[in-house]
C-alpha cells in the first residue's frame, strides 16, 4: 500500500501560485520542487481538495448510474444502470485516486500542521479523512483503515463499523481543532483553502453537516438517534451562503494534470459525466422533472439539467446557422418498456452528427411493420425500393451516421457533453462550453449539446449544501411524526436548491455566457412550481417519497442518492410504514446480472446493488489475503449485492454476510 500511495506524491505537493482563486492549482507557476518533508501545509491542502473532488466526481457519476440518474453507452458504467452485470472496471478509479492522491497527503499534512501549530490545517486533514474513508466505506464496505497509512505494503482490513466510527471521531476532533487559535507562526487557513476561503465557521458547519449526513445512514439500526441528527443540523449550514463547494473554472490558461491529462481546475463531476459523448439523462430522472407526483408539471430546473441540441437547422449561403429550433433531450428508458434498447442492445444509443454536405443513407428493413413505422417518422425526403428506404439528409441536418434504421431516431437523446478549451473548444474560447457535432458544425455554429447545470467544467463542485440539510431535517422530522415541520423543511429544501441554481445561473449570464441553458430560470415559473401539485402542499398528504424524490432531483450527480436508495431498500417498500419511496425503480428488461446480483425477490436485500467489488488489479491481486480475512466473500462474483455495515439493521446481520 505504501508503495502505491507514494507513486505520485510529487504531483500532490507542487508549490502553488496563490495570486487568485483560479490559480491555486496552476502548475505553470511552480518555482520549486518540494520534497514530501518540506512541502508546507498551505501548498498541500489545495491539492487534497482538488484530488478529493476528482475522486468524488467519478464516484458521483458511477453511483448516479446505479441510482438511475444517467444512461451510458460505455459498457462499464452501463453495467451499473442497464444490465446490472456489474463490470470490474468500475471500481478502480475511486479507490486509486483517493489512496494515491488524497489519503497519502492527509497524514503528512496533519503531522506537519501539528508541528507548526496550524490547528486549522490539522482539522481540514481530518475532514478529508472522514470524507474520503466514508466514501470508501459506502463503496467497498471493508477497507484498510487503521493500518492504511502506516507504511505497510499489505495493510490489514477493518470492518465497516470501525471505519464509520473512526470517521465520526475525526469530525469530532476537527470541530475541536477549528475552535483553537493557531500559533502566530502558522499559515492562515485562507492561504491554502480554495474551497472555503479559510472561513473557519463554514468549516465547522461542514463538520456538523457531515455528521448529520453520516448519522442518517444508521436509519435501519436500533442505535439510530434522530435527536443527534437534529442537534447536528442546528450547527450545520443554515443558508446557501454556508455551503461548502469547490469553485471550478473553464480557462484556456488552465494546465492539464500529468496523471490523466484532464484540465486541473474543472469540475470533478464533469470529468466523468460530461467530458465525453457517452452519457444521457435517464427516463427515470426525466420523469421526475416533468411529471413528479403525477402532476404533469414541468420543473423549472428541467431545462437547466436536461441538455438540448439544435435541430431543424437552416444554413446561410456562407454555411452558418441561420435558423434552428432547440430540441430538449428525451430520457433513455432502461427500467420500463425499454423498447429502444431491447431493439438495439444495452449500449446501442448512438451520438448524432452534423451533415456539412448532403448525406444519403440506405436502410434495409425487411419487416413490413417496422418499415412502415420508420417511414412514418421521417421528416426528410426518401424513396423506397423493396426492403430499402433511401433517405436524403440535406446539408445542415442532424442525423446518426449508421445504416441501421433502429439508430436513426437516436437524435432525440442529446448527450451530456460540454467542452473546455483544452478538450475541443480552443477556437471558440473560454466562454463557449457547448459541444458541437463536428469541427464543421463548430464553424457553422451548430450546437450538439448545451450541457447540464451540475456537470459543466465551471460548475461548482458541491461538497455539502444547505438544501441537503433541509431534506435530512425533513426526513428526520417525518420519522418522528412531525409532519408540519417536516413539510416546511421539505419546501425549504426545494427552494434552497432553486435559489442555489438561480444564483449560479445569474452569475453565468452576467459573465457573458450565451448558452440559454446557463441563464436564470423564470421567476414566475419558480413561484408557480412551488405552489403546484408537483410539490406537496398539505401535511396530511406528505409522504417519505415526496421528501426523497425532491432530494433526488436536487442531489442529482451525487453518491448520496445511492446511499439513500439503499437505506430505503430501493422500491421494495418494506421500511417502516413509508411505502415505496422510489416508485418505478427496478431491474430493467435488459437485466443480465444473475451472477452479480443474486437475490430472487425484491424483499431479499441481495436483489439490489449494495456495494462495489474491490479493485481486482489492486487489493484482490496484491492484498487478497487481508481482504478475504475480513470478508470471506470479497472475491466472489456476487459481492456486489452484499450490504455494507450501515446498510444492515444489526451487527449480526452484517457479520453473517461477510463471515
Amino acid at each position: 500500500m505504501k508503495n502505491l500511495i507514494y507513486i505520485f506524491i510529487s504531483v500532490s505537493i507542487l508549490i502553488l501560485s496563490l495570486t487568485s482563486c483560479s490559480d491555486w492549482l496552476d502548475v505553470n507557476d511552480n518555482p520549486n520542487s518540494p520534497t514530501n518533508e518540506s512541502a508546507t501545509v498551505d501548498t498541500r491542502l489545495p491539492w487534497i481538495e482538488h484530488w478529493y473532488t476528482y475522486t468524488a466526481g467519478v464516484t458521483n457519476f458511477r453511483t448516479a448510474c446505479t441510482a438511475g440518474v444517467y444512461y451510458s453507452n460505455n459498457a462499464t458504467p452501463n453495467s451499473l444502470c442497464v444490465t446490472w452485470a456489474c463490470a470490474a472496471g468500475v471500481t478502480t478509479t475511486s479507490y486509486q485516486t483517493f489512496f494515491v492522491q488524497v489519503s497519502s497527503n492527509i497524514k503528512d499534512m496533519y503531522n506537519k500542521a501539528e508541528k507548526d501549530g496550524a490547528y486549522h490545517y490539522m482539522a481540514a486533514a481530518n475532514v478529508f479523512h472522514a470524507l474520503g474513508f466514508m466514501e470508501m466505506l459506502d463503496l467497498y464496505g471493508e477497507m484498510p483503515y487503521t493500518d492504511a497509512l502506516t507504511g505497510s505494503a499489505a495493510p490489514f482490513y477493518d470492518d465497516g463499523k470501525t471505519i464509520f466510527n473512526g470517521c465520526i471521531a475525526k469530525l469530532d476532533e476537527a470541530i475541536e481543532l477549528f475552535g483553537k487559535t493557531q500559533e502566530l507562526t502558522a499559515p492562515q487557513l485562507s492561504e491554502g483553502d480554495p474551497m472555503n476561503n479559510g472561513n473557519v465557521n463554514t468549516w465547522i458547519k461542514l463538520c456538523y453537516g457531515l455528521k448529520a449526513r453520516y448519522l442518517l445512514k444508521l436509519s435501519k439500526k436500533a442505535e439510530f438517534n434522530p435527536q443527534d441528527i437534529l442537534d447536528c443540523l442546528s450547527k450545520a449550514p443554515q443558508a446557501n451562503i454556508d455551503n461548502s463547494s469547490m469553485p471550478c473554472y473553464n480557462k484556456s490558461t488552465d494546465a492539464t494534470e500529468p496523471l490523466f491529462g484532464d484540465p486541473i481546475m474543472t469540475n470533478g463531476n464533469w470529468d466523468y459525466t460530461a467530458y465525453g459523448s457517452n452519457q444521457r439523462i435517464s427516463q427515470y430522472y426525466y420523469d421526475m422533472l416533468t411529471n413528479l407526483r403525477g402532476s404533469g408539471i414541468t420543473d423549472p430546473r428541467m431545462s437547466k439539467i436536461v441538455p438540448a441540441c439544435m435541430t431543424n437547422i437552416k444554413l446561410s449561403a456562407d454555411g452558418k446557422v441561420e435558423s434552428y429550433d432547440w430540441l430538449r433531450s428525451k430520457g433513455v428508458d432502461f427500467m420500463g418498456a425499454s423498447t429502444r434498447l431491447l431493439a438495439g442492445g444495452a449500449v446501442s444509443i448512438q451520438a448524432a452528427t452534423f451533415a456539412h454536405a448532403e448525406v444519403k443513407i440506405d436502410y434495409v428493413i425487411d419487416n413490413a411493420a417496422d418499415k412502415a413505422t420508420f417511414i412514418a417518422s421521417l421528416i426528410h425526403n426518401y424513396a423506397v425500393a423493396g426492403d430499402t428506404v433511401k433517405v436524403t439528409y440535406p446539408k445542415g441536418s442532424v442525423y446518426v451516421n449508421s445504416t441501421d434504421y433502429k439508430y436513426a431516431g437516436d437524435t432525440v437523446y442529446v448527450n451530456m457533453r460540454n467542452n473546455s478549451p483544452l478538450t475541443g473548444n480552443a477556437s471558440v474560447g473560454d466562454m463557449d462550453m457547448n459541444w458541437y457535432f463536428t469541427t464543421q458544425a463548430m464553424s457553422a455554429g451548430a450546437v450538439g449539446s448545451t450541457g447540464s447545470y451540475q456537470v459543466r467544467p465551471n460548475s461548482d463542485q458541491e461538497i455539502l449544501t444547505y438544501h441537503e440539510m433541509c431534506f435530512i431535517k425533513a426526513e428526520v422530522l417525518f420519522r418522528q411524526g412531525q409532519a408540519g415541520t417536516a413539510l416546511q423543511a421539505y419546501k425549504d429544501g426545494i427552494q434552497a436548491h432553486l435559489d442555489l441554481m438561480q444564483a449560479k445561473l445569474s452569475e453565468w449570464k452576467s459573465a457573458g455566457f450565451q448558452n440559454p441553458d446557463m441563464w436564470p430560470m423564470d421567476a414566475t415559473e419558480i413561484s408557480n412550481y412551488m405552489s403546484s401539485t408537483a410539490v406537496c402542499q398539505s401535511t396530511g398528504e406528505l409522504t417519505m417519497a415526496d421528501i426523497m424524490l425532491q432530494k433526488y432531483i436536487a442531489m442529482g450527480c451525487s453518491l448520496e442518492n445511492w446511499n439513500d436508495m439503499r437505506r430505503f431498500n430501493y422500491s421494495t417498500g418494506n421500511i417502516d410504514n413509508f411505502g415505496v419511496v422510489y416508485p418505478g425503480y427496478d431491474r430493467g428488461p435488459l437485466f443480465a446480472g444473475q451472477a452479480q446480483i443474486t437475490g430472487g425477490s425484491k424483499t431479499d436485500p441481495t436483489y439490489w446493488q449494495r456495494r462495489w467489488r474491490l479493485p481486482a488489479t489492486l487489493e484482490l491481486t496484491y492484498n487478497a489475503t487481508n481482504a478475504i480475512a475480513i470478508n470471506s466473500h470479497a472475491g466472489d462474483d456476487n459481492i456486489w449485492c452484499i450490504p455494507v455495515w450501515w446498510d444492515c439493521s444489526t451487527d449480526d446481520e452484517y457479520y453473517n454476510y461477510i463471515k
